[in-house]
This record gives C-alpha cells, sequence and structure tokens, in this order.
C-alpha cells in the first residue's frame, strides 16, 4: 500500500509541475505578444501623437504671428520679431499668390460706370511640416492638411459694414528660409502704408491666386457674402463677385512688408 501511494503522490506532483510550466509558458507567451502589438501598432500610435502636437503648436504659433504682423501692416509698429519653435520642416518667406480687386463705379462727371482695378502680388510666411502646410497671408493665418483642403485658422481682416469694404492687401517681400528643429525668428519690418479709397462702388469682383484658395473662397462667401464665380484649381484660382445696392465705398490699404526668417 505504500508503495502504490508512494506512485500516485509522485504522478501528482509531475501533473501539477507540468501545469506550471503550462501557465508559465500561456502567459509568457500572451506577454510577448501583447509586446509585440505594442511595437507593430502602439509606436506608431504614439508617433502619431506626436506629429499632431507637433502640428497644434505650429497652428497655435502662426496664430500668434499674425496679430504681432498685422501691426506693422496698419502701422501700429515699425516692427515686430517673433519667436517661433520649429519641429522639423522648413519655415521660409514664399510663394506667388495675388490678388486683384475690380470695381464698378459711378461717375458723376461723366454720368456713366467707371471700371477701376488694384492689383498686387503677396506672397506670405509659410512653415511645411510633413504633409501640411501652415502659412500667414494677407493678414490672415492658414492650414492646408494631406487631404487638399485649406482652412482659416485664424481669419484675414477684411470687414463690412456701415457701407464700407475694407479689403487689405499686404505685400511680402523676402526669400529666407530655415530647416529643421529649435528657436528661430520672423522679423518683419513695414513699409509705407498707402490707402486708396473707391466711392459709389455698385459692384466688387476679388480674383485671388493662392496656394490656400479653397479657404480664401469659403471666407468671402461665407464671411463677405461673395458668391464665387469662378475657379480654376489648375492654378489654385478663383474669382468672388457681389452686387451691392445702395452703393458703397470700398477703402483698400496696401501695406508693403519685408520679412526675415533667421
Amino acid at each position: 500500500m505504500t508503495s502504490k501511494e508512494d506512485k500516485h503522490k509522485d504522478l501528482n506532483l509531475s501533473e501539477e509541475g507540468l501545469t506550471e510550466v503550462l501557465d508559465f509558458t500561456i502567459t509568457l507567451g500572451v506577454m510577448l505578444l501583447a509586446v509585440g502589438m505594442i511595437g507593430v501598432a502602439g509606436y506608431p500610435m504614439l508617433e502619431n501623437m506626436q506629429e499632431r502636437g507637433h502640428l497644434e503648436n505650429i497652428e497655435q504659433s502662426f496664430s500668434v504671428l499674425k496679430p504681432n504682423m498685422n501691426k506693422v501692416v496698419y502701422g501700429k509698429a515699425p516692427s515686430q520679431s517673433v519667436e517661433l519653435k520649429m519641429h522639423g520642416g522648413m519655415v521660409s518667406v514664399t510663394g506667388t499668390s495675388y490678388m486683384n480687386v475690380s470695381v464698378q463705379t459711378w461717375n458723376e462727371s461723366t454720368s456713366s460706370i467707371e471700371v477701376l482695378s488694384v492689383e498686387r502680388q503677396l506672397r506670405m510666411v509659410e512653415n511645411k511640416f510633413e504633409d501640411t502646410s501652415i502659412g500667414y497671408e494677407n493678414t490672415g493665418a492658414w492650414a492646408k492638411y494631406p487631404q487638399g483642403s485649406s482652412i482659416a485658422i485664424s481669419k484675414p481682416d477684411f470687414a463690412y459694414s456701415e457701407n464700407t469694404f475694407l479689403i487689405p492687401m499686404v505685400t511680402i517681400a523676402g526669400s529666407k528660409g530655415i530647416s529643421g528643429s529649435g528657436l528661430i525668428r520672423v522679423i518683419s519690418d513695414g513699409g509705407q502704408l498707402s490707402v486708396a479709397r473707391l466711392e459709389n462702388v455698385s459692384h466688387v469682383n476679388i480674383t485671388m491666386a493662392s496656394d490656400y484658395y479653397d479657404g480664401w473662397e469659403k471666407f468671402l462667401n461665407e464671411s463677405m457674402e461673395m458668391q464665387i464665380v469662378d475657379v480654376d484649381t489648375a492654378n489654385n484660382t478663383f474669382v468672388a463677385s457681389r452686387d451691392y445696392n445702395p452703393n458703397i465705398d470700398v477703402v483698400i490699404t496696401i501695406s508693403p512688408m519685408s520679412v526675415t526668417v533667421e
């Protein structure tokens, strides 16, 4: 009886030992699988969250850049220096954007309608990060995402009130750019501000070319109640138009600015 009991005891111990080994093996396998899943899915997710955080910081920095540069635009300060933090990519003065404002005015001396126009090349300060572009252009801050659409992250200073339409034109000179990471400065120096006032305007036509043209379209349509009458997606150009009855005054401010990135 003692010999049989010892055998049963040894068998039970063996089964318990085997169970412990299997449990350890299964636990180890689950742990290795979890680590593998974190490596495959978790790291790209973490990297994407980090890039999104960098992008939000860039957007916020351009929302701060805009009012500071606009102080120079309106002659409230002769120059401004704004510090930006780069997370990679490139910040530069770039672009070939332009705007043409054409109006129909009533000439009382000739009792006829005249067409007057003002056109300027604008250009912009832009930060390109990954597949996204953030830019300051003509008093506004804009973002263009990988999907191709652009929006105003801080609206430009167009205004319509009491039968007066204010249209800014900010012409930016400069070409220097910086790439990499770290702190940089965007320095803007103002020029001679000029103002054109057009009276008895019955019709306004704005033609604009910009990398952020669809954001400009939405802004002029929704905020200025202008109709988009033509779009050339191949050349990033559109035409916005509106009739005014009674007639209005159009005030166009032309602000030259020299911008250095260092």
